[in-house]
């Protein structure tokens, strides 16, 4: 395998973890540096979307307590119906009762939020993709999208990172997740970010700072798995053995990358707002649009 074209690997690795999670877009960061390496080609594409799981790995692995608790919590809300729980709703079904604990409340909000990106996905992916994802497209959401982040982190009920009618995810209704997946759609066009759309939607809605990004985390584990798996075996003829090579340097990167940005946010958020990534959008957008009429850059399409 060509060093060159591993070392390219690790910059794509390494760009994914660091913006998957951040309000920023990694699909038109991506976008914008398999440009610049000349990693704009279909194949290029593919691979842009099947790093994201290792940016997913490092989520699950920081999680992971959460996850397995409410996994395992969720299980558990399946019993006997000779045995009720009167502490918690509940119904019988078939024989057996169902509870409505808050892991199972949990597990069926992810589930909601996911199925809105999948339709769509399935309807509009491949026409955004061939329309879409170009640099052009990518610094224009850029500045709109650090236009509406620095709107809503200006409103007073913003201030605080515990502040909202929903301050645990663990509380959300169904509603909320189902209008938060419905807002995670935006992110199908390069450069909205998918962290972006659903922790500013999120806040909108009603829930905290910490409550939206929690459930963002979350709700990335089904839609970027799923996303890269549907990808990459859409397009399997595209690749044989010999790029295992090249995929793996892509997401090791990426989940090394990933794991340290996961852990700095969970931190960050809890005394600042999400303003200063506002501002990097809208600076990063206007340069990529002064470069491309300039002619300093030739972003390729």
């Amino acid at each position: 395998m060509d060093i060159v074209l591993l070392l390219k690997a690790a910059i794509m690795g390494i760009v994914e973890g660091l913006t998957e999670f951040l309000p920023i877009s990694s699909t038109g960061h991506l976008i914008l540096t398999g440009s610049l390496l000349g990693l704009h080609d279909e194949r290029g594409k593919v691979f842009e979307v099947a790093i994201q799981t290792g940016a997913i790995v490092a989520v699950i692995m920081v999680y992971w307590a959460r996850i397995s608790a409410a996994w395992a919590g969720a299980w558990q809300s399946f019993g006997s119906a000779s045995s009720p729980n009167p502490a918690t709703p509940s119904i019988t079904l078939l024989g057996c009762r169902i509870t409505y604990s808050s892991s199972l409340r949990l597990v069926l909000n992810v589930l909601i939020a996911f199925l809105p990106a999948v339709l769509l996905g399935l309807l509009f992916g491949k026409a955004i993709k061939a329309h879409l994802f170009t640099p052009l497209v990518v610094a224009c959401t850029f500045i709109v999208g650090g236009i509406i982040i620095w709107a809503v982190e200006r409103r007073p009920q913003a201030q605080a990172s515990d502040s909202g009618r929903v301050t645990r995810m663990d509380d959300m209704s169904a509603l909320d997740a189902l209008k938060i997946g419905l807002v995670q759609c935006l992110a199908m066009v390069p450069g909205t970010s998918r962290s972006g759309a659903t922790i500013i939607g999120g806040m909108l809605l009603g829930l905290s700072r910490r409550a939206a990004t929690d459930f963002s985390f979350f709700l990335a584990i089904p839609t970027l798995i799923g996303a890269g798996v549907y990808d990459l075996y859409k397009h399997r003829a595209l690749f044989s053995l010999a790029d295992i090579p090249f995929f793996a340097v892509g997401l090791i990167f990426s989940f090394i990358s990933a794991w340290f940005c996961v852990r700095w946010l969970l931190r960050y958020i809890a005394n600042h707002t999400f303003t200063v990534f506002a501002w990097y959008r809208i600076a990063f957008g206007i340069l990529i649009l002064l470069s491309w009429q300039m002619g300093w850059v030739n972003w390729a399409d």
